[in-house]
C-alpha cells in the first residue's frame, strides 16, 4: 500500500541544517501494522508528517496504492488525503477547542465532499465506533477526559473512510490505565475496517504487541527491519539490542537477572552527524571503516533486514 524510498527531510536553522529524515526507505502491506521506534528526536514523527505532505520531502519518492504523491500540489493531495489520515499525538492541541466534538468530527466530511445529509448520522456512528455517545457531540474539548479527546481525534481520522491511518504516538500523553483502552480499540478498529496503520511510538512493550513488523530509527536513518517477533527474539543491529535491553520486565525476578546494555556517549547532533556509520560513536562493534562507510538496509534472511556488515 505505502512505499518510501530514500525519504529525506532538512530543516534550515540558524546553528545548521538539521537532518531530521535522512533517507529512510520502508513498504506498509495493507492491513498490516509496522511499528516504528526509537529514541526521541530521531525523526519518527517527522517522516509520519512527511508522509503525508504535512512538510515538503527534500527527497526520495512516496508512493501510495502505485501512484507516487512525492512532488504532487496540495489540490491533487486532497484526493490521497482521503485515504490517508493521522492521529497525532498530543489531544490537548490536536482538536479545535472553539469546535464541539460533532463539527471536528463533521469537518474531514465537509473538506471531502461527503453528502450532507449522511453527516448527522455518520457523527454518532464514528461517536459509537470510537466509545463515545451522541449526547457527547455537542460538548467542546475542553468537557471531556484526555482518553475521551484521543477517541474524538481518532473518529476525526475515521470521517473520511481511510484506508491508511498513520498513528503519531497515540497514546503517549494518557494515563497508563488509558492506554491499553486506546491500544485495543484501534485493533478491533482495524479487523472490522480493514485499516492500515503506522503506528508510532517510545513503549517498546505496546509496539511488540500491536505491530506485525517492526522499523528501528536512530538519528534520521532506519537501521533494522523484521516481524515483529523476529525482532524482539533475535535482535540484530547493535542499537535494537541494547534498545531491547531496556525494556522493563514486570517479574522482579527475571528484572535482577536481566543483562542491560548501555550505550557509551551522548546522541550526536542532528545537525552535524558522524560521517559514515551514524552509530559508530556510540557502537560497542564498531570498525576503523565504520567512520566512512555509510552501511544500507541488507537482508539477513526471514525478511530481517539490518543496516550493520557486523550484525
Amino acid at each position: 500500500m505505502l512505499k518510501v524510498e530514500g525519504l529525506t527531510k532538512y530543516f534550515e536553522t540558524p546553528s545548521g541544517r538539521i537532518h531530521s529524515v535522512d533517507g529512510v526507505s520502508f513498504t506498509i502491506n495493507k492491513g498490516e501494522t509496522l511499528g516504528l521506534v526509537g529514541e526521541s528526536g530521531c525523526g519518527k514523527s517527522t517522516t509520519a508528517r512527511t508522509i503525508i505532505r504535512l512538510y515538503e520531502p527534500d527527497a526520495g519518492k512516496i508512493i501510495f496504492n502505485g501512484h507516487d504523491i512525492t512532488h504532487i500540489t496540495q489540490r491533487e493531495m486532497l484526493t490521497f488525503r482521503k485515504k490517508i489520515q493521522m492521529i497525532f499525538q498530543d489531544p490537548y492541541a490536536s482538536l479545535n477547542p472553539r469546535m464541539t466534538a460533532g463539527e471536528i468530527i463533521r469537518e474531514p466530511m465537509t473538506i471531502h465532499k461527503i453528502p450532507k445529509d449522511e453527516h448527522s448520522s455518520r457523527v454518532n456512528h464514528l461517536l459509537k465506533l470510537v466509545g463515545l455517545n451522541s449526547e457527547q457531540a455537542g460538548r467542546y474539548p475542553h468537557e471531556f477526559s484526555g482518553g475521551q479527546r484521543q477517541r474524538i481525534g481518532i473518529a476525526r481520522a475515521l470521517a473520511a473512510e481511510p484506508e491508511l491511518i498513520i498513528c503519531d504516538e497515540p497514546v503517549s500523553a494518557l494515563d497508563v490505565s488509558i492506554q491499553a483502552q486506546i491500544v485495543n480499540m484501534l485493533e478491533d478498529l482495524q479487523k472490522s475496517l480493514g485499516l492500515t496503520y503506522l503506528f508510532i511510538a517510545h513503549d517498546l512493550s505496546m509496539v511488540k504487541h500491536i505491530s506485525t513488523r517492526i522499523a528501528v530509527m536512530y538519528l534520521g536513518s532506519v537501521v533494522e527491519i523484521a516481524q515483529s517477533d523476529e525482532l524482539y527474539n533475535r535482535p540484530l543491529h547493535p542499537y535494537t539490542v541494547s534498545l531491547l535491553s531496556s525494556v522493563p520486565i514486570p517479574d522482579p525476578e527475571k528484572a535482577t537477572q536481566k543483562h542491560i546494555i548501555p550505550l557509551k556517549g551522548e546522541i550526536p547532533s542532528a545537525i552535524n552527524p558522524p560521517s559514515g556509520c551514524k552509530f559508530h560513536t556510540r557502537c560497542p562493534k564498531a570498525k576503523p571503516e565504520c567512520r566512512s562507510v555509510s552501511p544500507k538496509l541488507e537482508d539477513k534472511g526471514n525478511g530481517h533486514f539490518c543496516a550493520c556488515p557486523f550484525a
